[in-house]
């Protein structure tokens, strides 16, 4: 699977015509939500000397787990999903990064998960050791991506709770609920929720099958809870879904 994956991605990011010549920090729409925020206008400069602005197309690969982790990278457009490859070559999805979101913060030397785009994604690109050394010029900054850290290790331990110790219905619940929340933050609806992700996809972050996730879903349907749109879901009694959740 790796081996495909990196020949689906051989020739690195897909160029975009609209990609920007030069990376604008200053306008960027998810700067308030991302690590980014940490640093004031005067200190953008920085920042952007170091930036490549960098496109994926839909399931190209992004990094791949055990590659020398030589770069991070900050989400702009699209998602990214992030996975593990098992030693008997199953897969399993321990989260998926919205516009905003940080990727590659892990102390080790090299890449602890896999990442792909599940839909077009651009991102800005930072070299490891040139970002680090930004971050032991502004502690501010170093506060900031320590929040980011924190904030995943609690994601973390979130999915595991939720692998583990809760029904179809209410993982299913939680996972709606958590990803709404996360929308919202980017200025989202609190009733339509985007699903650019597959349900195998929701199916494997969840440690289910697809015919659960498929079923559980057209169990909340029939419920009059959501109705299926197009592009995800739309929350028709986000009460009871958040009853579940909280179970």
């Amino acid at each position: 699977m790796a081996i495909q994956q990196r020949a689906e991605g051989l020739d690195g990011p897909a160029a975009c015509p609209h990609a920007r010549a030069e990376t604008d920090c200053a306008g960027c729409k998810v700067r308030a939500v991302s690590i980014c925020a940490a640093l004031d206008a005067s200190e953008l400069g920085s920042l952007e000397a170091l930036a490549e602005d960098v496109h994926y197309d839909e399931k190209q690969t992004i990094l791949l787990q055990g590659d020398e982790a030589d770069a991070v990278y900050n989400v702009t457009q699209g998602t990214v999903r992030l996975y593990k490859l098992l030693p008997d070559g199953r897969r399993q999805i321990v989260g998926f990064l919205l516009p905003g979101d940080f990727m590659g913060l892990a102390l080790s030397d090299h890449y602890a998960f896999s990442a792909d785009a599940v839909e077009p994604v651009a991102a800005c690109r930072f070299a490891r050791s040139a970002f680090s050394s930004l971050v032991d010029e502004k502690p501010h900054l170093l506060r900031r991506l320590h929040e980011a850290a924190t904030h995943e290790l609690s994601l973390a331990q979130d999915h595991m709770v939720l692998l583990g110790r809760r029904t179809a219905d209410e993982k299913v619940a939680t996972f709606l609920i958590a990803l709404r929340e996360r929308w919202r933050r980017l200025g989202g609806s609190l009733v339509t929720i985007p699903l650019p992700m597959t349900r195998l996809d929701i199916a494997d972050y969840l440690g289910l099958t697809l015919e659960t996730v498929s079923r559980t879903i057209s169990k909340f349907a029939r419920s009059k809870m959501l109705l299926v749109v197009p592009d995800g879901v739309r929350l028709l009694d986000p009460t009871r879904i958040e009853a579940l959740a909280a179970d």
